[in-house]
């Protein structure tokens, strides 16, 4: 397996959403966490969280189109698994964000910055993970 690693686009990436984070918490005074903003939608506080919420969230779903529109071409997405291994670490990671409070953008982003100690600890756990999981994949299991 080729790792493909892009420094410029990864640091444009990561200043993008570095910029999304300190933009919500200056305008909403809001934590960027992804899974909070998305499970947030399914019971508002009100009318104008709601719509704060669907607002970012359409963003973020729309920036593929986005790139399209500035380069005339889609980005290239290639996922190595099936749809079942896709479904499966979808749902882990769900379990992951319930018992961990949040997910990699609340904790490793916001709470991060913040100097969170549960954030902090949060990202050291679900980091080690990442490295034990990819270890496991390819060098024990072989894919």
């Amino acid at each position: 397996m080729v790792t493909e690693f892009t420094p410029w686009m990864s640091l444009a990436g990561g200043a993008l959403i570095g910029l999304a984070a300190v933009s919500l918490m200056w305008i909403a005074g809001r934590v960027f966490g992804a899974t909070g903003i998305l499970s947030g939608l399914t019971n508002p506080a009100s009318r104008q969280d709601f719509t704060w919420r669907l607002v970012l969230l359409a963003g973020m779903v729309t920036g593929p189109a986005v790139v399209y529109l500035l380069s005339g071409q889609f980005p290239a997405v290639d996922v190595p698994v099936s749809t079942t291994m896709l479904i499966v670490g979808g749902l882990i990671v769900g379990v992951g964000v319930s018992y961990g409070g949040g997910c990699t953008s609340g904790h490793g982003v916001c709470g991060m910055a913040r100097l969170s100690p549960r954030s902090i600890v949060a990202t050291l756990t679900f980091m080690a993970t990442t490295f034990v999981t990819v270890f496991v994949i390819r060098h024990v299991i072989g894919v």
